[in-house]
């Protein structure tokens, strides 16, 4: 199945910048709320409308892969994950600015 899928169109410029962004925004995301339980991102699926639960290291993953290839494979979605261990892009971006805010007061 993977040898029939076609490559990527390799990103722009501005996609790249984007994709990088995220990137570092995840490694934040990840060091402020792993070890608090957060295991990774839950994101509603354009196409079927689903939440789908990703962990930090496939959502690394898929980044790299976007830079790299210009598209994300298939992956198996994760098994049986406990929803109340995944958070927003939203949450995380709040979560962050609020962590920054407060270290900024001390």
């Amino acid at each position: 199945m993977l040898d029939s899928m076609e490559p990527g169109i390799p990103l722009d410029e501005s996609e790249r910048l984007a994709v990088e962004e995220d990137l570092a925004d995840l490694a934040v995301y990840e060091a402020l709320l792993a070890h608090r339980g957060v295991r990774g991102l839950v994101v509603v699926c354009d196409d079927c409308q689903e939440d789908h639960y990703h962990d930090w290291d496939m959502l690394r993953a898929n980044l790299l892969q976007l830079l790299i290839d210009g598209t994300v494979r298939p992956h198996e979605p994760a098994v049986d994950p406990r929803p109340d261990a995944y958070v927003t892009w939203d949450y995380c971006r709040g979560y962050a600015d609020a962590h920054h805010h407060l270290d900024n007061e001390r």
